[in-house]
């Protein structure tokens, strides 16, 4: 039970010294900075008020941080869930998003129960990739509105419709309201290139609401859409878990995904900390930490966390040692909720719209999507399928069609590993015997005789690669009497492998061919006796070295 242990708890149960706290109470000071602008930003895009975007940030991000199996993983609200949040309300509510969340957080528990947690490392980069620009092109899109002060009804959700909203809504853009947005554009990226060590998304709106204060700028602020921010957390309530049948399987299909989702990119989170800290994320512990987190969201008004990238790498960068940085930066976003609320409550959306347009750039990575199309060509199909399904049809469609394909591709790829070598015509063209002088399976002074015909598979032997036997027999110019076939360098064997050579014994049995295993031993023997091969074969036909096999072949065909 040791891999399901906190984090948090093995470091500050020893050794934990006021000068290590000295260290995580500045990055959590830090942190918690950077992530104010980012809460409210990614709950706006999302369709929902800021505030739940706080709710989050100090819930989920506290949760993660006390009982995840990362010592510096940042939780909260990301860009990752906003088109799927932006989706799921608009199709079910907020009702329907609890509903969607709840279920996420019992598959993430259950996936950290379960140990599942390693299994997310098999999830393909390109893939990865892939929906990740394709979200950043969604949330980009998803800003046009407010960065330009367009006089419109809510945008469509469907990409190309929005497109063609904003501009037949292009005329009636506000020049005061760009004027703001790009203006606030430029400071974050003056702020990264000239002081990189500041903060640049909450420097950005401090500067911005200032301006938008001073001078008494008719902007429209988080008060004028949304109201006031409340200067507290609201009362925990467990939501109700009443679903309507006609909602069930969109409520459900919609859990999954978040799960998903939010299982990639938390462990994504951790491992790139644990590279730049040297050190090692328990990934079950983390997996758990996320379900209850995301439950905990929910009960007070939030909305789906994982693992943040973003502020994990800041984190890190601003010296955070233990998991308490991260509780300290929940604990620095309820502080500025109870005593700044009314202060935020006065940031303009146009400012806000530029910090996620700023976000939009970081998530696209641009120079890493084009480097991988000059990747093997099964990986840039991957890469294209999920970023086009992501952008016009659905993250949900894109995940699962490109698992898929990336499975497909892994079969192909496994499958050209796997061959059929002649080992009879290797020693013609080189007139030498089987070179291993020290192997078990030295038949150095044998020959092979005449009317046998020994071939070796090569790699595992799975369904991917079971046909490969089948066009063996109808490929040979003279038909042997023995047919060995040498199975020592298979490292596994599945049921359509144990199918395809049943098939093979028939082909080799109707054409009055006796067919020999050798190299059969251990769970490969095993298994052959389980699926019944060995019993249809006879035990006199299988053999555990190569010298057995031969000998009995020259039996056969000198008799």
């Amino acid at each position: 039970m040791g891999e399901f242990v906190p984090k948090s708890y093995l470091y500050l149960r020893h050794n934990y010294t006021f000068s290590i706290f000295k260290k995580d109470l500045l990055a959590g000071l830090t942190v918690g900075i950077i992530a104010l602008p980012l809460a409210m930003a990614f709950a706006i895009a999302s369709g929902v008020p800021p505030e739940r975007g706080l709710y989050t940030a100090i819930i989920a991000g506290f949760l993660i941080s006390a009982l995840g199996g990362s010592r510096i993983q940042i939780g909260g609200p990301t860009g990752a869930f906003v088109v799927i949040i932006y989706g799921i309300i608009q199709r079910t509510g907020y009702h329907g998003l609890c509903m969607s969340t709840t279920i996420a957080a019992l598959i993430l528990i259950l996936l950290g129960i379960f140990r599942i947690g390693s299994w997310i490392k098999y999830v393909p980069h390109p893939l990865i990739t892939g929906f990740t620009t394709g979200i950043a092109v969604i949330i980009f899109s998803t800003q046009i509105k407010d960065f330009f002060g367009l006089q419109m009804a809510t945008p469509p959700a469907d990409f190309i419709d929005k497109w063609l909203s904003y501009f037949a809504a292009f005329p009636t853009f506000d020049p005061l309201t760009l004027s703001m947005a790009a203006g606030t554009l430029g400071v974050i990226v003056l702020i990264r290139r000239l002081v990189p060590w500041l903060p640049w998304g909450i420097s950005a709106i401090v500067l911005a609401t200032a301006i938008c204060m001073i001078f008494k700028l008719p902007l429209e602020t988080i008060q004028s859409r949304f109201g006031q921010i409340p200067r507290s957390l609201p009362l925990p309530s467990i939501p109700c878990f009443f679903i309507p049948a006609d909602k069930l399987k969109e409520i459900l299909t919609d859990g999954i995904t978040i799960a998903f989702l939010g299982s990639i990119e938390s462990l994504l989170s951790a491992v790139i900390g644990d590279g730049m800290i040297g050190g090692r994320h328990r990934s079950n512990c983390e997996l758990i930490a996320q379900g209850i987190a995301n439950f905990g969201s929910i009960i007070f008004g939030g909305i789906p966390a994982t693992g943040a990238i973003a502020r994990t790498a800041a984190n890190v960068k601003t010296g955070a040692q233990t998991p308490m940085a991260g509780m300290i930066h929940a604990l620095v976003l309820f502080f500025i909720l109870y005593c700044l609320a009314p202060i935020v409550s006065q940031i303009p959306l146009a400012a806000l719209s530029a910090v996620l347009v700023m976000i939009a750039w970081n998530m696209s990575e641009v120079n890493h999507f084009t480097r991988l199309l000059r990747a093997p060509y099964g990986d840039r199909i991957i890469l294209l399928t999920a970023f086009f399904l992501t952008v016009f049809v659905d993250i949900t469609v894109a995940i699962s069609v490109g698992m898929i394909l990336a499975s497909f591709m892994f079969m192909q790829r496994m499958s050209q590993m796997s061959k059929a070598v002649s080992l009879s015509q290797v020693f013609k063209e080189n007139q030498i015997d089987f070179p291993e002088k020290s192997d078990p399976d030295d038949i150095s002074t044998k020959k092979i005789p005449q009317g046998v015909e020994v071939y070796e598979i090569q790699g595992p032997f799975f369904f991917g690669a079971a046909n490969m036997l089948r066009d063996l027999l109808m490929n040979m110019a003279i038909i042997p009497k023995v047919f060995i076939l040498r199975m020592r360098a298979i490292p596994m064997i599945d049921a359509s492998g144990m199918y395809g050579l049943e098939e093979f014994y028939g082909q080799c049995k109707k054409r009055n061919i006796i067919l020999l295993l050798s190299g059969v031993h251990g769970q490969t023997r095993q298994d052959l006796k389980k699926f019944g091969l060995v019993e249809s074969m006879g035990e006199g036909t299988i053999f555990q070295h190569i010298d057995a096999a031969l000998e009995r072949a020259s039996e056969i065909v000198t008799h």
